[in-house]
């Protein structure tokens, strides 16, 4: 199938190149035979775009540190199992 409108067909069957879209792919709008835009599907848009972090959210998920701008660790605060040495010696 092609897909390739020019913009006053892509305008005037929208509702065609839509469902194309979705079906077949990506559809090229072309004025005076150069391509000028693209109609994606919703799942092919999101895909391309992938997640958007903010600055202040990518900062903020970094490693934890204290005060003085030390590490702070991820381990467990638990304290470690007991363990029975009567049976060793």
């Amino acid at each position: 199938m092609d897909t390739q409108w020019q913009v006053q067909e892509a305008k005037q069957r929208f509702s065609e190149v839509l469902r194309r879209a979705q079906s077949d792919g990506p559809q090229f709008v072309t004025r005076h035979g150069t391509p000028v835009a693209v109609v994606l599907d919703i799942e092919a848009f999101h895909k391309l775009s992938g997640a958007r972090v903010s600055f202040v959210d990518y900062l903020l998920s970094g490693p934890k540190t204290d005060d003085a701008g030390e590490l702070i660790p991820d381990r467990s605060n638990d304290l470690p199992r007991e363990i029975d040495l009567s049976d060793l010696g």
